[in-house]
């Protein structure tokens, strides 16, 4: 019972502080803000997580598996590999229109964070890395594979594309470029 309690109180601070990461910033969120809003009290948070940082990275964790879930049922959609690349700038083009879509997190945070957040950028990276992994996967038995980091390039010139522009053109324009890739 007390473990469950405690897992609770961590997931409510984890869901609190992911929104108001994404919303806001990392910067901008305080601790202070996300006791208030979580509803838990400081030594219970403190429990939880010792520093900003570590949820921080347990709201990148939970980002990032949600984010590959997305991505992977974009492309489950499809039989062509061509076809399941498109798939996933479809699902981006659908993404960025959302109302509630304030950027790529991991794109968020790592223009936040100062060059010596080592283990906040390891994170990112790490998940970067997986979009790419997936695109080389995707491409791989059609034997073009050597294309997965040219279309992860895209993939992320869409989404700051976006952020920058936002309209859905840069995502659109990417997906047109693919296309004509494969």
């Amino acid at each position: 019972m007390r473990n469950e309690r405690k897992n609770s109180i961590r997931q409510t601070i984890i869901e609190t502080a992911s929104r108001l990461f994404y919303q806001q910033g990392y910067v901008n969120t305080g601790i202070n803000q996300i006791i208030e809003e979580s509803g838990v009290v400081k030594s219970s948070l403190y429990t939880a997580f010792r520093t900003k940082e570590e949820i921080l990275m347990a709201y990148l964790e939970a980002a990032g598996a949600a984010t590959d879930d997305a991505l992977k049922a974009a492309t489950n959609k499809h039989i062509k590999a061509k076809d399941k690349v498109l798939g996933v700038f479809d699902y981006l083009k659908e993404l960025v229109q959302q109302k509630e879509y304030y950027g790529c997190n991991f794109l968020n945070i790592i223009s936040e964070i100062p060059q010596d957040a080592e283990t906040v950028r390891k994170q990112i990276k790490k998940q970067k890395d997986g979009v790419r992994r997936l695109f080389a996967e995707i491409l791989r038995p059609i034997q073009k594979e050597d294309l997965a980091d040219e279309i992860y390039l895209l993939f992320e010139g869409a989404l700051i594309g976006n952020k920058v522009h936002n309209d859905t053109w840069p995502v659109t324009t990417a997906r047109e470029v693919v296309n004509k890739l494969l």
